[in-house]
């Protein structure tokens, strides 16, 4: 199979990889704020002149589709549609916060863990999904203000392995629990953005071009000075 390109821009993470035949072949990234619209073009052309592949030579590009930063989210997809209308080639999306629980799955010790992945969606809400300990999804994505009810639901019965820059939020709330896990080394990553691509491109499962928009959840507020 062709290799795969996946984007990932949903946080101030700003990642890209690339997938032959379902195995990671490259990866990089930038853990800075507002990097995005300058670095990730020349990044993609970067990464894919370094395994010696050609632009055309790719059979879909996958992108991260939220939630997440408005920014973000629109350079990402702006950048994914671009390729996909300009090499005809599918576009496939991914849900950030299923990808992110993906590389959350080897922390999970038993099948009684389950995976919360948090994003900041400001203020003091989140954007968060519940998952077993395989990364299946358990309840739908949402946005919800942090409080103490809030996480007593999510961890009433198993023990929960927390990952995000959401979840940093909630540091204070999980002292109160003995079986709340933060996981600080997984954030969103385009290298988990292709592993579920890979499964949605031998589905065919694509996206419509020019109809498709970012998953933002809510309405975007601009942030007051």
């Amino acid at each position: 199979m062709p290799p795969l390109l996946s984007i990932e821009t949903a946080t101030s993470v700003c990642s890209v990889a690339i997938h032959d035949n379902n195995t990671l072949i490259a990866h990089t990234e930038f853990h800075l704020q507002k990097v995005h619209a300058a670095a990730l073009t020349s990044t993609i052309d970067f990464l894919l002149k370094q395994c010696g592949i050609l632009h055309q030579d790719l059979t879909a590009v996958a992108v991260s589709k939220g939630p997440g930063s408005y920014t973000g989210l629109r350079i990402g997809v702006a950048t994914a549609k671009a390729l996909s209308f300009t090499l005809d080639i599918p576009l496939i999306s991914v849900n950030t916060l299923e990808a992110m629980a993906l590389a959350a799955v080897p922390f999970a010790s038993d099948d009684s863990f389950r995976i919360c992945t948090m994003l900041d969606a400001r203020r003091m809400e989140v954007y968060y999904a519940l998952f077993d300990y395989a990364g299946k999804l358990l309840a739908p994505v949402t946005a919800e203000i942090i409080t103490g009810d809030l996480l007593s639901g999510i961890l009433r019965e198993n023990p929960v392995l927390f990952c995000g820059d959401g979840a940093e939020k909630c540091r204070k709330f999980f002292k109160l629990f003995k079986n709340a896990y933060v996981l600080d080394s997984v954030y969103p990553s385009a290298k988990w953005v292709g592993t579920i691509a890979g499964e949605k491109l031998h589905a065919q499962q694509f996206e419509d071009v020019v109809s498709f928009e970012p998953f933002y959840l809510k309405e975007f507020v601009k942030p007051t000075k």
